[in-house]
């Protein structure tokens, strides 16, 4: 047999060793396309089983669509990001953007919150979700007024209900918290171990300025204003 006869055969007999990587290939290009293409539309974060009902795939496909889908919109240099939330999924801009989103809008650059607003809002991205009492043992301090400017901004809602006594409400971080901090998930937050080691070197630094100099966190799209 020629070479060109074995390479007619290959190609006209049964399935090539790598067919079915390739149909594979195209089948999850068609489903990123898909996925894309719906929360496009949807204008409002999609719930997992919701995408995965409309996709008509298991949980392990969507989970890989997804993760081709973020890849490919942060490695394009797109100006659209894949952000997830608990079991919700939608499209933003992309945080670099944010001053022409801002300037097509007319809306401020960065919000202002108290000091206490932004440790309380520390508090509950990093321990959500979280009651008031326990926001409180954190602090050592009443919440009420920092609690209520963050969800007044947007960036904390309650989500439900804690299974204790009086069934307190839980308290976590919105979407809009992960757009204002240009996050896509909440495990792109800076480690925990790091965070606490510089809030406690600042604390170290400030120690001996007036207590109307102290540092307040530093938060992109944030800005601490005194109370």
């Amino acid at each position: 047999m020629t070479q060109t006869q074995d390479t007619q055969d290959t190609r006209n007999g049964p399935y090539p060793r790598d067919t079915r990587s390739d149909s594979e290939a195209e089948s999850d290009a068609r489903l990123v396309a898909a996925a894309e293409s719906l929360l496009f539309v949807s204008g409002r974060p999609l719930e997992y089983t919701e995408l995965r009902k409309l996709l008509d795939i298991n949980d392990a496909r969507l989970a890989r669509t997804l993760e081709i889908l973020a890849g490919q919109l942060e490695s394009g240099g797109r100006g659209i990001r894949l952000q997830r939330l608990g079991s919700q999924v939608q499209l933003v801009t992309a945080p670099e953007n944010a001053r022409y989103i801002a300037a097509l809008l007319g809306l401020p650059m960065t919000a202002k919150l108290t000091s206490a607003a932004l440790e309380t809002l520390a508090v509950i991205s990093y321990r959500q979700p979280i009651t008031r009492a326990q926001i409180e043992a954190v602090r050592g301090v009443n919440s009420d007024r920092a609690l209520a400017s963050l969800i007044q901004h947007g960036l904390v809602a309650e989500v439900g209900r804690a299974p204790t006594v009086g069934r307190p409400a839980l308290f976590a971080t919105t979407p809009e918290f992960l757009q204002q901090f240009g996050l896509t998930a909440l495990n792109e937050l800076p480690y925990v171990a790091q965070a606490v080691a510089q809030s406690q070197n600042a604390h170290q630094k400030e120690s001996h300025r007036a207590p109307t100099d102290a540092a307040q966190p530093e938060m992109p799209g944030m800005e601490a204003e005194e109370e």
